[in-house]
């Protein structure tokens, strides 16, 4: 007698699709929102915070005044124009510096990223250089240009520099060969290698480079200026402690977070606009 045994069934696992695959443009503008509410409500509970411990005895308000107590020295100072003078100082020597840096560390970054025997002479130098920290240039700086604009601005140049160079050398070494190749192929003239294959591969990771740069800038300048200037927003700061004006000093750091803030967003912004083919900076979702 001859058995037959059953055939089983393969399961077979169907999956159904989820809100992201069925209305992506929602599903995107939902999480937009969350982290727009996300990004706004943290730091208005802190503040919030803060307020409360101010107000209630939880910190001495003399040592860390309360953000309203800011607020209205802020508001005082910058209607009666004291508050300006400082701020456009600090501006234009990060603008100044930033672009001398940038100018100079990414031509460099360009001729070491495609010439190997440039990189092998100069990067050694550099490397050392790099390491040194960039407040004890200060006083050399203050030897070669005096007091004035000069320390200053060759401080951020010197600091924005490094930053770019790296980035930039890093990402013109990173295209991939296949790349290159094609452009020798169709016979691409040195620009035309530069123009339509290293620059566009490239920019992104360059662009990244100077955004670090940007807020490393206006870390610098403020403590350049606490030591070696008479106006801007670190001689403020520095100032306003030595004298315990708590309050103001405290503006004046309020001051400096705005612009590295909106400096570093200025370059993210240039940075879409330059490199629309670039995936969008993944801390701040994607399309």
């Amino acid at each position: 007698m001859t058995t037959v045994t059953p055939v089983r069934e393969t399961p077979v696992l169907v999956r159904a699709p989820g809100p992201a695959e069925l209305h992506p443009a929602r599903t995107h503008r939902r999480r937009r929102a969350l982290e727009l509410v996300l990004a706004t409500a943290v730091p208005v509970l802190l503040v919030l915070l803060w307020q409360l411990a101010a107000t209630q005895g939880w910190i001495d308000d003399r040592v860390y005044p309360a953000p309203s107590t800011i607020l209205s020295d802020g508001w005082d100072r910058a209607t009666a124009g004291d508050l300006w003078p400082d701020v456009w100082a600090t501006t234009r020597r990060v603008l100044a510096g930033y672009a001398v840096g940038t100018a100079a560390g990414y031509a460099l970054g360009l001729l070491m990223g495609s010439l190997p025997l440039v990189k092998a002479a100069l990067e050694p130098l550099l490397d050392a250089l790099y390491v040194v920290p960039k407040l004890a240039l200060l006083p050399i700086f203050l030897n070669m240009f005096g007091l004035g604009e000069g320390p200053q601005v060759a401080l951020v140049a010197v600091t924005v520099f490094f930053f770019v160079w790296i980035s930039t050398m890093s990402a013109v070494i990173a295209v991939p060969s296949g790349h290159r190749d094609a452009g020798r192929v169709f016979g691409a003239s040195p620009w035309q290698m530069f123009r339509h294959v290293l620059l566009p591969a490239s920019l992104p990771a360059v662009l990244v480079g100077a955004r670090i740069a940007a807020g490393v800038a206006v870390l610098v300048i403020v403590a350049s200026e606490q030591i070696a200037a008479t106006d801007g927003l670190g001689h403020l700061i520095f100032d306003s402690r030595a004298l315990f004006q708590n309050d103001v000093m405290f503006v004046g750091i309020v001051c400096v977070a705005v612009l590295g803030v909106v400096f570093s967003e200025l370059i993210r912004l240039a940075g879409r606009l330059l490199t629309p083919w670039a995936p969008r900076d993944r801390g701040r979702g994607q399309s």
